[in-house]
């Protein structure tokens, strides 16, 4: 259990500072994660990598010499935000180009990806490798679609080498790309995971059993065994990633044995010797091997074997000095410390202004108003129910879904009560939308923020509005989130609960119903569509490997857009909103 902080939802904010605080040597602080202290050469590539805050040493232990520029750092188990990536990119950036490094999981292909979006149209030439090396989230047919665990820093270690050695960011990414197709990796627990201020775990182990085959992000294993001993369970790690070597492995191999959290330094040792024994047996050479605590989940209990199968280029860099807070390997010259840390703002504010936005009508502003008390009755409602959305996420997720839902909410509801007197309604949700994804990162919170953003647009700045406009802003809600997330219905996911809603909403309006009634029957349906999705098998996300486990339980963001639209529907009984939104 995380038993010091002070408010949990400031856990990875004040971690994060405290870290900086420890290690000024290395790191600098910046809006959104943390860059290296040092100066380097004009024309470095820039590693950027990145994720959810809880799995020190990575993210933030991995910025330093020979290893990242900069690290973005998302809340406890989920994506940094488009904007922090950006602002960490950008104070990061030498002049070389940016190369985004990350773990392979849905939030974190929507943030990094939207950012090397951003960052591209900037000028600053930006490629993505993702981490895919865990054997247990997808078969050798379906590599890209696994997830990244503690091979991460086998990818972040070549490519901040090669950035080092001054190597142009078109080689970068292809030795990334050529590290991350010769790294496996394979983990299992005997506990899971509390989150700050929980006091339950993500999930749990019968007493004597083991999970085989878990995330980092307190995800449950795909199966469980009885609880082996250190020769067992090196047999069975070692046999999983020997069956799963990559073509042309060769026999020179790196193994990496990390503890999740609570595993320590003498129980590794004692399995990784059993470890090394099985290797060599196999007719394979140990080199520069690594055990310890280097991606962790947390305090979890458990531990995971990585294998990472040297070309002669590879091994070079692998063993290339690096000087990080979170890892070291060698020697490097003394470091000249930055002269100040690079300008980490919006590199989009350079660009030509846009033309400037039109005056909000009367309509719009009022519709502002009432949209921000909508907002801050669901940010009650999400409130009340993080407990429980969490804890639905667990089943076969990560358990943050309530967090982040919660962050995000009061983001948006502290944004549009700061602009409600003063903006139109397009105005008011985008900047709320804004404010969701910055607190709540996660995919979640790149979903949301579309939504509203596409809401706002449909709305835009009228003289007038009538329930007839509720239909298409639904719609474009809709849209935003199925061509940004990819979903479909069938697949698990809020968008189950959506195009449903939807539909009804466009039915109900069309046959003549008023703003509440027309909300209500819309609700029930997304109600009722929520629950369905029990029967059905993720096919997208984090719970996707554990398809299984989710059967008969309900998709976590399927229930919350429900319960969302349902409160929307209640507080659209209000008269003051009824008079607002027919204005």
């Amino acid at each position: 259990m995380t038993r010091i902080f002070d408010d949990p939802n400031d856990f990875a904010d004040d971690a994060l500072d405290g870290f900086v605080a420890a290690n000024r040597r290395h790191v600098s602080r910046v809006d959104g994660g943390v860059v290296r202290a040092t100066a380097s050469a004009p024309g470095t590539v820039a590693l950027v990598v990145g994720g959810g805050s809880g799995h020190y040493p990575a993210f933030a232990g991995m910025v330093g010499t020979g290893l990242a520029m900069g690290s973005a750092c998302g809340n406890m188990f989920a994506s940094p935000a488009v904007g922090q990536i950006v602002r960490v990119a950008t104070a990061s950036h030498r002049g070389g180009g940016v190369l985004l490094s990350y773990g392979n999981y849905a939030g974190d292909v929507l943030h990094f990806g939207q950012a090397q979006d951003r960052l591209n149209a900037a000028g600053i030439e930006t490629r993505t490798v993702r981490v895919t090396d865990d054997i247990a989230s997808g078969s050798v047919d379906e590599i890209g679609k696994r997830r990244g665990i503690a091979g991460d820093l086998t990818v972040f270690k070549v490519a901040g080498a090669a950035a080092e050695a001054g190597a142009d960011l078109d080689e970068v990414e292809r030795l990334a790309n050529l590290a991350n197709d010769r790294t496996r990796s394979l983990g299992v627990a005997f506990a899971g995971c509390t989150l700050p201020g929980a006091t339950e775990p993500l999930f749990t182990v019968p007493a004597g059993r083991m999970a085989v085959g878990l995330g980092i992000h307190g995800e449950p294993g795909i199966g469980e065994q009885d609880m082996p001993t250190a020769s067992e369970l090196a047999t069975l790690l070692v046999d999983a990633l020997l069956a799963d070597r990559p073509t042309g492995s060769g026999t020179r191999v790196v193994p990496i044995l990390n503890g999740l959290g609570t595993v320590k330094y003498d129980e590794l040792f004692v399995l990784f010797g059993r470890v090394a024994a099985m290797l060599e047996m196999a007719g394979l050479e140990v080199v520069e091997p690594e055990c310890g605590e280097l991606v962790t989940s947390l305090d979890m209990s458990g531990v995971s074997l990585t294998l990472f199968w040297l070309t002669d280029e590879l091994e070079r860099l692998w063993a290339a000095p690096a000087d990080a807070p979170g890892f070291r390997k060698g020697s490097v010259l003394p470091s000249t410390p930055a002269a100040d840390v690079a300008d980490s703002s919006d590199p989009l504010a350079a660009a030509p202004a846009a033309p400037p936005t039109p005056a909000a009508t009367p309509a719009s502003v009022r519709l502002a108003t009432v949209a921000s008390a909508l907002i801050v009755a669901v940010q009650d409602t999400i409130e009340k129910n993080a407990v429980a959305l969490g804890d639905l996420d667990a089943i076969a997720g990560d358990g943050d879904h309530g967090i982040g839902m919660s962050r995000g909410v009061q983001g948006a509801a502290t944004s549009a009560l700061d602009g409600q007197d003063s903006s139109g309604v397009r105005e008011l949700l985008a900047a709320a939308a804004d404010a969701w994804s910055e607190r709540a990162g996660g995919t979640s919170g790149a979903l949301w923020a579309a939504a509203i953003t596409a809401i706002g647009e449909s709305l835009g700045n009228r003289d007038g509005y009538t329930v007839t406009d509720l239909p298409g802003a639904a719609r474009a809600a809709s849209t935003a989130i199925t061509t940004l997330g990819k979903a479909t219905l069938g697949d698990k996911t809020m968008v189950d609960a959506m195009l449903p809603y939807v539909d009804a909403l466009e039915a109900a309006v069309a046959a003549g119903h008023g703003v509440t009634e027309s909300l209500t029957i819309a609700a029930a349906v997304a109600t009722d569509a929520a629950n369905a999705t029990a029967q059905l098998r993720p096919k997208l996300g984090r719970a996707r490997p554990l398809a299984e486990k989710s059967l008969g339980h309900p998709d976590a963001g399927a229930v919350s857009f429900a319960m969302i639209v349902t409160r929307l529907a209640t507080e659209s009984t209000s008269p003051h909103h009824q008079q607002e939104a027919s204005a």
